[in-house]
């Protein structure tokens, strides 16, 4: 390495990277490389060691020109947080005759529906993806875990804790994606959640409403004392009622041919009921003066009666007086 023309450009170092890498380098991961060569040897390593965040994005671009302007079949993807040499579409075909060749590791529909649910709802239970499919999903699931396509992400919170499923870094390898966030349609699908939970919150209110007004229905009109009744117009007497709480006696009139006023059909029907009041009244105050006529009688008979009673005794004590005087005379007599 002493000799300055065989020292490699730092886009060749990080081209070997990753070739070499297995899985998609994350960018820390390039940086760290540099560096932690660079403490372990001397000389024109620890130049490369000392490159900046800007050098090695330069690097990457740089690169990634360079495969595409010569046409090799391969390109630099940014997938899963990471960079990664993968072959240009328009090769693929013979490189899945290559791979593919006496064997079949594609993902069948029922696994594929499972995958999408998972992969657009996660963190999910498998309740969650039975209740979309409408079929059992426990053999799927266990073919997409140790596919490392779907793994297991914790509990929830839900009575019993059940898992939760979601979707692995190789999944974005997989399909080639760079972050969940970039599956088609995905932004529609949260608005159109967004929209069912604002239906669904809407609907619980108008329920709640419902429900109130059947509680305390309003009443009818018949039964509303706050109104005019029908053929009573103008302002009532106030005064009237408060004095003795009688109904309010105000009466529209209405002009004849004659030029005379006269009363309404509502107001025969307001003088016929005074009249059976004032009738009421008449007998009430008849049958309390028959009721004080005969009190008064029972009075003069009693007092009548405690006369006689009195007459009796002077009576009697007039005979005894005159048998005492008797008496006395003859004793004289003697």
């Amino acid at each position: 390495m002493t000799d300055m023309n065989v020292i490699p450009e730092l886009k060749q170092i990080i081209g070997a990277l990753l070739f070499a890498a297995r899985e998609p380098i994350a960018f820390e991961t390039i940086r760290k490389t540099l560096r932690d060569a660079g403490k372990q040897y001397e000389g024109p390593v620890q130049d490369f060691a000392k490159a900046s965040d800007e050098d090695i994005h330069a690097a990457l671009k740089q690169l990634g020109d360079d495969l595409t302007r010569n046409h090799v079949g391969i390109h630099i993807g940014e997938v899963a947080n990471g960079y990664r040499l993968q072959n240009d579409l328009n090769c693929g075909l013979w490189i899945r005759q290559m791979l593919e060749k006496g064997r079949n590791n594609r993902l069948s529909k029922p696994a594929l529906e499972t995958l999408a649910i998972i992969a657009y709802r996660q963190p999910c239970t498998r309740s969650e993806i039975e209740s979309v499919r409408g079929v059992a999903v426990d053999a799927i699931l266990k073919n997409l875990m140790e596919m490392q396509l779907v793994k297991a992400a914790g509990r929830s919170e839900l009575p019993g804790r059940p898992w939760l499923f979601a979707t692995t870094q190789k999944f974005l390898e997989y399909f080639g994606l760079k972050d969940v966030k970039d599956l088609p349609g995905i932004e529609e699908l949260r608005r159109m959640e967004k929209a069912q939970a604002e239906a669904k919150r809407n609907e619980a209110i108008e329920k709640a409403v419902q429900e109130e007004n059947a509680v305390s229905p309003e009443l009818p009109l018949g039964d509303r004392s706050g109104e005019v009744p029908p053929g009573k117009t103008g302002d009532t007497d106030a005064g009237a009622d408060e004095d003795d709480g009688a109904p309010d006696e105000q009466r529209d009139e209405v002009v004849d041919e004659n030029g005379e006023t006269a009363m309404t059909e509502d107001d025969d029907v307001y003088e016929d009921e005074d009249e059976e009041e004032d009738e009421f009244d008449e007998d009430e105050d008849d049958e309390d003066s028959s009721d004080e006529d005969e009190s008064d009688e029972e009075d003069v008979e009693d007092e009548e009666e405690e006369y006689d009673d009195e007459d009796e005794d002077d009576e009697e004590d007039d005979d005894d007086a005159d048998e005492d005087e008797e008496e006395e005379d003859d004793r004289d007599d003697r």
